[in-house]
C-alpha cells in the first residue's frame, strides 16, 4: 500500500480538511510487528543516508495542541542513530529571532546533506499562530506562502528533500488527550492554559492549514494530512512514507577511499 499516495495533498489541490477522516485507518488493525519493522528499516536507511551524503531529510510535523508531535518523534524515530538525527523544537522566536527575518532561525536548523532533520513545528508557525491572533498584519503573513515555497525550494535544489506532515486529529480527540493529561500525574507538565484556549480558536486554526496545506503543498515539498486519532496508525503511516522516500532516492554506500586488497592486517 503506498501511503504516499494515499495522504498527499497534491499540488494546486484545494484542501478541505473536514473531509479527510481523522479517525481513518484503511481497514488495518493494530500491529506493532509491522511498526518494529518499520523502525529497522529506518534505521538501515539512515545509515545509508549517512554514509550516501547526497542528500539530507528534513522531516516538518506540524499539529494542534495534543496532536502527537512528540509521539511521532519517540516512537517513529527510536531506531535511528542519534549520531545522524537532529530534532529542532520551535518555540515562541527569541528577540534576536525576532530582530531577523521569519525564516533565518529556520535556515539554521536546516540539516546538512547525510542527516534526518526533524522540525517539531517550523516555519509554518507564522502562516498560522501569527495568522489567528493578528500578531502581524495580512499583508505581512499573506506574503510568507511564496516566500515559504521560494525557501523550500532552494532547500530541495541543494540536495534537501522535504516531507510534511499534520498530524490530523479531530477536536473530541485533543480534549480526551487533554483529559488524560489531567488525569495523569506525570502528564501534567505537559499542561498549559494558553493550550485550552486555543481551543477557542479551533476553526480558525483549520481555516489556516488548509490554506497553508493547500498554497504550500509543492512537488518538491510536499505536505500529508495524517489521520492521527490513532497512534499506531499515525506512526505507520509517516514511518511508511519516509521509508518509500528513502528508498526512492536509491542511496548507496560509496566507494572506499583507499585499495582495501592491498590491506593486510596481522
Amino acid at each position: 500500500m503506498k501511503f504516499t499516495k494515499r495522504f498527499i495533498v497534491e499540488p494546486g489541490e484545494k484542501l478541505h480538511l473536514d473531509k479527510r477522516d481523522p479517525a481513518e485507518t484503511l481497514g488495518l488493525k493494530k500491529n506493532d510487528a509491522a511498526l518494529l519493522k518499520h523502525v529497522r528499516r529506518l534505521g538501515e536507511l539512515q545509515h545509508l543516508l549517512y554514509a550516501d551524503k547526497r542528500y539530507a531529510l528534513l522531516i516538518v510535523l506540524q499539529a494542534l495542541d495534543a496532536g502527537g508531535k512528540d509521539g511521532t518523534i519517540a516512537h517513529v524515530m527510536s531506531g535511528v542513530n542519534p549520531q545522524g538525527c537532529q530534532v529542532t523544537s520551535f518555540k515562541a522566536p527569541t528577540q534576536e529571532e525576532l530582530d531577523h527575518d521569519f525564516l533565518w532561525r529556520i535556515h539554521k536548523a536546516v540539516p546538512p546533506r547525510g542527516i534526518i532533520g526533524i522540525f517539531n513545528r517550523s516555519q509554518y508557525e507564522d502562516v498560522l499562530i501569527v495568522r489567528v491572533h493578528d500578531l502581524v498584519p495580512k499583508r505581512v503573513w499573506s506574503k510568507r506562502y511564496d516566500e515559504i515555497n521560494d525557501f523550500e525550494k532552494m532547500l530541495s535544489e541543494n540536495g534537501v528533500v522535504i516531507l510534511k506532515f499534520f498530524l490530523h486529529i479531530s477536536k473530541d480527540e485533543q480534549l480526551q488527550r487533554f483529559q488524560a493529561r489531567l488525569e495523569d500525574p506525570e502528564k501534567n507538565w505537559k499542561l498549559s492554559l494558553p493550550d485550552f484556549k486555543e481551543r477557542e480558536h479551533w476553526d480558525d486554526y483549520m481555516k489556516a492549514y488548509e490554506d497553508a496545506l493547500t498554497k504550500c503543498s509543492t512537488k518538491h515539498a510536499p505536505w500529508f494530512v495524517i489521520p492521527a486519532n490513532h497512534k499506531w496508525f499515525r506512526n505507520l503511516a509517516i514511518s511508511s512514507i519516509i521509508i518509500e522516500t528513502l528508498e526512492d532516492m536509491k542511496l548507496k554506500f560509496p566507494a572506499a577511499s583507499i585499495d582495501v586488497s592491498q590491506i593486510h592486517l596481522k
